[in-house]
């Protein structure tokens, strides 16, 4: 198995951990890599052979410190080669993921850390996904998920799923992206978020409203730069 395909895995193992209560389940690293479960079972067999996850029988997998580091490195890669496509490129903030997932697997230290230095060492991606440093230390989310929030609650847009460029086109389209003032007006019986954006009410429905993580004033409390737009 190539070391790319191996990176693949460990960042959305690592990714799925940063929101999810590891150990993570086949199903839902299947669902993030578009591959099948039984697939996934097989290649989490040969990463726990290499000391890169632990298993839990009936439960799921977790990173190992040497994978958790491996996918830091790659994720580092992958979060920076983003912020260049956007910021010197003029890529759309749909299309950098699928450029990004190419490259990452591909760039030597010296370009990582060229690439980083020229960007003044920028602390998300055009996503609002926190950028690993070069100690490759985690960093600490204090987002939550916007479904956490009830109507008239007050919040920030912090992070957004990067997987899917229709709904990021759409969030691009009615005005929401990392740093947005967003208040909730109403959820529908089905799970459709009214927002208020500005002047506007937006309509979220489920599938977009699970791709955003928002901070609210108590969040950014213990944590200022929760939320806030780099």
């Amino acid at each position: 198995m190539s070391s790319a395909v191996n990176e693949d895995y460990l960042k959305a193992i690592f990714t799925l951990q940063e929101t999810e209560e590891p150990p993570i389940p086949p199903s839902r690293i299947a669902e993030r890599l578009d591959v099948t479960t039984p697939t996934v079972t097989s290649m989490m067999e040969s990463l726990a052979e290499k000391g890169l996850v632990e298993r839990e029988k009936y439960a799921g997998v977790t990173l190992t410190e040497e994978g958790e580091a491996v996918a830091l490195e790659i994720l580092r890669h992958h979060r920076l080669l983003e912020a260049y496509l956007a910021e010197h490129l003029d890529y759309e903030w749909s299309e950098v993921h699928e450029e990004a997932e190419v490259l990452e697997h591909h760039i030597s230290e010296d370009f990582e850390a060229r690439v980083a230095e020229l960007m003044d060492h920028p602390a998300t991606d055009p996503h609002g996904d926190p950028i690993p440093g070069s100690d490759l230390e985690p960093v600490e989310d204090d987002t939550r998920p916007l479904s956490d929030f009830e109507p008239g609650d007050q919040i920030t847009v912090a992070r957004v799923r990067d997987e899917n460029p229709e709904i990021l086109a759409h969030l691009a389209e009615i005005g929401i992206e990392p740093g947005t003032d967003l208040e909730i007006v109403a959820i529908t019986p089905l799970n459709v978020y009214e927002v208020q954006v500005g002047d506007a009410v937006r309509h979220l429905p489920e599938s977009t409203a699970t791709a955003l993580r928002v901070t609210a004033e108590e969040d950014r409390g213990e944590n200022p730069a929760a939320g806030s737009k780099a």
